[in-house]
């Protein structure tokens, strides 16, 4: 039940049917309203009223009969059914190739919605961004279509993260700033989610944010807007509410959560809930606004996950709290002797023992002393047989004088190993991404070592936080000498305090190791001018410059490397 609750696709969620907009605001005028209640009216004349047909409609769809055990393209085994509803049906399964877990949508080929869950599915798997849940594969065979995307049994849902209570200030923040982040991105490769709901956002053991069925729940219900950007906008404002309050800000209730008080309109967090973040209940309440028609103080809503995410940027950042550590236990009380009342008493004497008689030594007896005599008598002659013998040798020794002694200079690893302060040429270089997608602006890589200050390589920018948004322990530079040679120093320039490790491959390498292990680590620093000096100079082909730690900029982190300098 545990992987079901945090795998489990978001579509079979019926708690939640009411439109993120509905009965927010009555002065709203930007047409979200009326698309949503109008997707919702199509959404629940399908899901609640499927039996019912009216004369112009089509008759319901009836899902495939499918069972556990069944295989898609002989690789997927279905394993549990998690959904099924208006004709599809939602599957945990075992990829038998890949030997992993994996969840399908499965639908007939004629279902009046498979083209368009086909066509998401599709679009969907080309973005390629770690924070969505993938899209593995969508197919159209033997009557059946059905779309394969992760299963991410170690994460859990935002539903139930609610359900234990609000979140803190700092877990909130994280939580609006990598979604409106990771749906801002999405939108300007022209996709839209529509079904943001808690049920559609995991939380990762590292923290990490993902949210699964970008389009392709949608799709599934035959959901539509006219304003996507300012729905999913919506969508998120609602989930920070529901985290700083859990509440629902609407009068229904969903998800688990109890809604607002009927007629009460739309109120700010912080006046249902004591103790909420000022500034993050100012842009829950920018983000649910519509056409300026919003609880919020001062500032103009947010209409776009782009202008949502650049207001949480420019927020003061929230720092966790500190962690609790508890206090050690007090020592146990202990009485001392005046307060068990013993002061001024006689105290008992101790009890005088006899001296008890040691034997003496074994070597301490007249036949000891004896054997001890002539032990050393022995010793001191065998030494002075051997000092006569050793003098003789010497003395007999043939003595030529015209022979000078010459002390050769010792020329050898020492010599090899001494740092000679030369540079040495960078033949060629590559970005090196192995834990990611494999490319980190590869056509930037000559501005790390041309010598101009002015140009840089950098990387990809990462959200949430330095180390790479925890989706990675680090992106580099390799850079090829052309033959082993001598390094002694690396210098390297940055844009921004960056930390940094010089690893290097083997001496006898002829091509560069694929991943970070495969290269021996010789130092490290931090700041925006490193020079790393391994302990001793080393003999090596190719030297990796690996990042570990980014600045911030751009407004996630981003690292940059001006200038790369080698010398022997």
């Amino acid at each position: 039940m545990a992987e079901r609750s945090t795998a489990a696709v978001d579509v079979a969620d019926n708690s939640g049917d009411d439109p993120l907009t509905a009965k927010a605001d009555k002065a709203a005028t930007d047409g979200v309203a009326e698309a949503q209640k109008k997707a919702v009216t199509t959404a629940e004349a399908t899901e609640n009223k499927a039996g019912e047909p009216k004369s112009d409609e089509q008759p319901s769809i009836t899902a495939p009969e499918l069972h556990s055990g069944h295989k898609l393209a002989r690789r997927y085994r279905l394993e549990e059914c998690v959904t099924r509803l208006d004709g599809f049906s939602s599957w945990r399964a075992v990829d038998e190739k890949l030997r992993r877990a994996v969840g399908v949508h499965i639908l007939p080929a004629d279902h009046p919605r498979a083209r368009s869950v086909l066509a998401a599915a599709r679009s969907a798997a080309l973005l390629g961004d770690p924070r969505f849940v993938q899209v593995l594969d969508a197919v159209e065979e033997n009557d059946l279509v059905y779309v394969v995307h992760e299963w991410l049994p170690d994460s859990t849902e935002l539903t139930a993260l609610l359900a234990a209570g609000p979140m803190e200030p700092h877990d909130a923040y994280q939580l609006v700033s990598q979604v409106s982040q990771a749906m801002a991105a999405a939108h300007r490769e022209g996709l839209s989610h529509l079904r943001l709901t808690p049920s559609a956002v995991l939380r990762s053991s590292t923290g990490q944010y993902r949210i699964r069925g970008l389009a392709v729940n949608a799709a599934l219900r035959g959901i539509s807007a006219d304003r996507p950007q300012r729905t999913d906008t919506e969508a998120i404002g609602a989930l920070l509410y529901a985290a700083l309050t859990q509440r629902w800000p609407y009068d229904n209730d969903a998800y688990g959560l109890s809604g607002l008080p009927k007629g009460v309109g739309l109120l700010a967090p912080d006046q249902v809930r004591a103790g909420v973040h000022r500034g993050l209940s100012e842009i829950a309440m920018r983000a649910l606004a519509n056409d300026g028609a919003t609880a919020s103080r001062q500032e103009p809503p947010c209409t776009t996950p782009d202008e949502l995410a650049k207001a949480v940027a420019a927020m003061p950042r929230i720092r966790p709290p500190e962690p609790v550590f508890p206090l050690p236990a007090p020592p146990e009380y202990q009485r001392t002797t005046y307060q068990q009342g013993t002061y001024g008493r006689p105290q008992p004497r101790p009890q005088i023992t006899q001296p008890v008689v040691v034997p003496p030594p074994p070597l301490q007896s007249r036949a000891g002393k004896a054997l001890k005599w002539a032990v050393s008598a022995l010793l001191i002659a065998a030494l002075g047989l051997g000092s006569w013998q050793i003098a003789d040798r010497l003395l007999n020794q043939p003595k030529d004088p015209d022979t000078p002694q010459v002390t050769q200079p010792q020329t050898g690893e020492d010599e090899k190993d001494k740092p000679n302060g030369k540079p040495v040429a960078i033949v060629d270089a590559h970005d090196f991404d192995p834990e990611g997608d494999g490319a980190e602006n590869p056509e930037q890589i000559k501005n790390a070592y041309d010598g101009d200050p002015n140009t840089s390589w950098p990387t990809m920018r990462y959200d949430g936080y330095s180390k790479f948004g925890r989706l990675k322990s680090g992106v580099g530079i390799v850079l090829d000498l052309g033959k082993a040679q001598q390094v002694a120093k690396v210098d390297v320039t940055f844009q921004g305090s960056t930390s940094v490790e010089l690893r290097t491959a083997p001496e006898g390498a002829s091509s560069q190791p694929d991943q970070p292990g495969g290269f021996a680590t010789q130092a490290s620093g931090h700041g925006t001018q490193v020079s790393l000096t391994p302990a001793k100079p080393v003999m090596t082909r190719y030297v990796l410059v690996w990042l570990t730690d980014l600045p911030a900029g751009g407004g996630g982190y981003k690292g940059q490397i001006s200038d790369i300098k080698i010398t022997s």
